[in-house]
């Protein structure tokens, strides 16, 4: 039992299930029995904080209001993020997705390229989608690029349409993109408004079918974890849906989608899956291709 100044914080196993059972129903999101010390933890810290008596008054909360709602989930879905956090990923999206995209799309008129970073936390995933376009993308400027940045935290959003980043975050972006990309704020980087531009942040459910348009390529990294085996099928089914054909679906090194009914494409790159939606001559094709290297 948690001591709340002098009294005793009351959590039955049934109120932590009711709650569960409520944010999996309105999320998708699940905590199961791996997590089960770190909810309980969480949801107990998150009551002291609010100097709510128990799990009975907290139930009450989170149902009468949204804002209590999402301040407990807040509490429960803070996760450290950086700046190119997945090497691996960002390198097969510079050396291999890119150059097919700009020969793909170069003579369209108007030349747009759309990504979907799907679960965007804090923003730094957005932005180094958006360093790498900038970076890599022959005449960047002359295409029309849409990175749609998507988290159900509230607060996460803020932050990242902030865009302002220190220490660990930006460890792994290099000196010449700090110059590039960034000004220096006492000891902080500010995203330059040139690089802002290119994102749109929304607040967004994953759990709940919202259409976003086609889109090029999708990262949704890490955060099917968190969804029952049921949502993630739904979820995987969406993205496809979403993409061009020919479009690319990023996913977290744990995740696996390969015993699922969809029709991906599965490319290994170095220590890298890429899931490709096939175009419709390609349909039959759904082996696995093995490459050794970048191309």
């Amino acid at each position: 039992m948690t001591e709340r100044q002098g009294h005793a914080v009351r959590l039955s196993e049934h109120e932590l299930s009711e709650i569960r059972m409520l944010i999996e129903e309105r999320t998708g999101i699940c905590f199961d029995e791996s997590r089960e010390r770190f909810f309980s933890t969480r949801v107990r810290e998150h009551v002291i904080a609010k100097k709510l008596a128990g799990g009975t008054e907290l139930l009450r909360a989170i149902r009468k209001t949204n804002v209590e709602y999402e301040a407990l989930l807040e509490s429960l879905l803070t996760q450290e993020t950086s700046f190119f956090r997945y090497p691996g990923v960002y390198q097969a999206f510079e050396k291999r997705l890119l150059p097919e995209l700009h020969i793909k799309k170069f003579w369209k008129n108007p030349r747009t390229l759309r990504v979907w970073s799907a679960g965007c936390s804090t923003g730094e995933e957005a932005y180094s989608i958006a360093i790498t376009i900038a970076d890599a993308l022959s005449f960047a400027d002359s295409w029309k690029l849409e990175i749609l940045a998507t988290d159900v935290s509230r607060n996460a959003l803020k932050q990242a349409e902030r865009g302002l980043y220190k220490g660990r975050s930006v460890a792994s972006v290099s000196e010449k993109q700090l110059t590039t990309h960034f000004n220096k704020v006492k000891d902080s980087y500010q995203v330059k408004t040139r690089l802002q531009k290119m994102i749109t942040f929304a607040q967004m459910n994953l759990a709940s079918a919202v259409y976003v348009g086609r889109m090029d390529l999708i990262f949704c990294m890490n955060v099917m974890i968190y969804f029952t085996e049921e949502r993630r099928r739904t979820l995987v089914q969406r993205f496809y849906d979403s993409l061009e054909p020919g479009g690319y679906l990023f996913l977290g090194h744990s995740e696996s989608i390969s015993k699922m009914p969809v029709k991906f494409q599965a490319i290994v790159l170095n220590d890298c899956i890429l899931y490709r939606k096939p175009t419709a001559e390609e349909l039959h094709k759904t082996e696995l291709v093995m490459e050794g290297g970048m191309v």
